[in-house]
């Protein structure tokens, strides 16, 4: 009876350092756009309806004057971006940075490992797996990273993004100095509950992300490998298809993103889903059904060259410790091999 080939399974690692490296190089270079997202989506959070109390005509027009003055004025994300850097200084874009340099060794580890994971899991006998099984294990690898790692860091990170203070002027002290005293300061104030406001709608968010982006990196993967009759793709198709597959979660999931990041910025008693609701309903009363797709636009170009910059540096790096373990492995057995026939001799 032949035994059937063993699949070779991947070194955890490897994905640590792998992911690593990706998510560091993503962070860096993508973090602006997400202060900037987080800016735009808080706009009119503290907006409240005026509402006439006589029924004057005088009166009636003054209330509209007054509810139109108080809603926030529109403005792209180039305009914030640059109100950012001018007001608070350029460094001012990189607010929140450590805590998400600090979870992405982490997040990205726990990410491919688990993805890979409920792969496993969810093969047929032959080993391949269907494209609703890589949904189901893009969907697991999301919501495990969420309970693990993206949760606290998110709310560490709105919390520093989303104070107004200038970075250049050292009197102007905020209120957390950086992720780990914003860490500190939380717990001490609001206990380690704190860390984990949101985490439902999190979990939901980072599911269908991981869910859409893993499906669709994997399905053009597959084509383009079938098509071109290879397994090493260009580089830049790399990057193509992450940056197509990164898009498809934040088009699909961008109200949860911006009522996520309304519950995780300020302090609250009130039971998970009755802060939903009462937050969903202020911002549809208030600000109207076009505020849950605040901060899409820098969303969008955040997440998606940000997957592209991950699957490429993650591909490479994957690559060349696999390919570097091959080779010292082959070394060595040549190494041994010359030995015994020296013995032999």
């Amino acid at each position: 009876m032949s035994k059937e080939p063993t699949k070779q399974k991947k070194n955890l690692a490897v994905h640590l350092f792998a992911g690593g490296v990706a998510g560091c190089c993503e962070a860096l270079t993508c973090h602006p756009l997400d202060t900037i997202k987080v800016r735009l989506q808080l706009r009119g959070a503290n907006v409240k309806r005026v509402m006439p109390s006589v029924t004057t005509v005088g009166a009636k027009a003054v209330n509209t004057a007054a509810a139109e003055a108080a809603k926030p004025k529109r403005q792209g994300f180039i305009s914030v971006g640059y109100q950012i850097a001018q007001k608070e200084g350029f460094l001012a874009l990189y607010k929140g940075l450590g805590a998400v340099v600090a979870g992405i060794v982490p997040k990205m580890a726990i990410r491919f490992s688990s993805f890979e994971y409920y792969k496993e899991l969810l093969a047929g006998k032959d080993g391949k797996i269907s494209s609703a099984g890589v949904f189901l294990a893009g969907l697991g690898a999301g919501a495990t990273e969420s309970v693990l790692v993206v949760t606290p860091m998110d709310v560490i990170k709105i919390r520093l993004q989303s104070q107004r203070h200038s970075m250049t002027d050292p009197m102007d002290i905020p209120k957390y100095r950086n992720a780990a005293h914003a860490a500190y300061v939380m717990i001490k104030e609001e206990g380690v509950g704190s860390l984990y406001k949101g985490v439902t709608l999190t979990i939901l968010r980072q599911g269908t992300n991981q869910a859409a982006n893993f499906t669709v990196y994997q399905y053009l993967k597959d084509y383009l490998q079938t098509k071109q009759n290879t397994k090493d793709l260009p580089s830049y198709q790399t990057m193509i298809m992450g940056f197509i597959s990164g898009a498809c979660g934040p088009l699909f999931n961008a109200p949860i993103d911006t009522i996520k990041t309304r519950i995780q910025k300020t302090p609250s008693n009130e039971p998970g889903w009755t802060r939903f609701v009462n937050i969903s309903k202020s911002i549809i009363q208030n600000e109207g059904w076009a505020a849950f797709y605040k901060g899409l636009t820098p969303r969008v170009l955040r997440v998606a060259p940000g997957q592209s910059i991950t699957f490429l540096v993650y591909e490479r790096v994957y690559k060349w410790i696999t390919d570097l373990s091959k080779n010292m492995e082959l070394d060595q057995v040549q190494r041994s091999g010359l030995a015994v026939k020296e013995s032999n001799e």
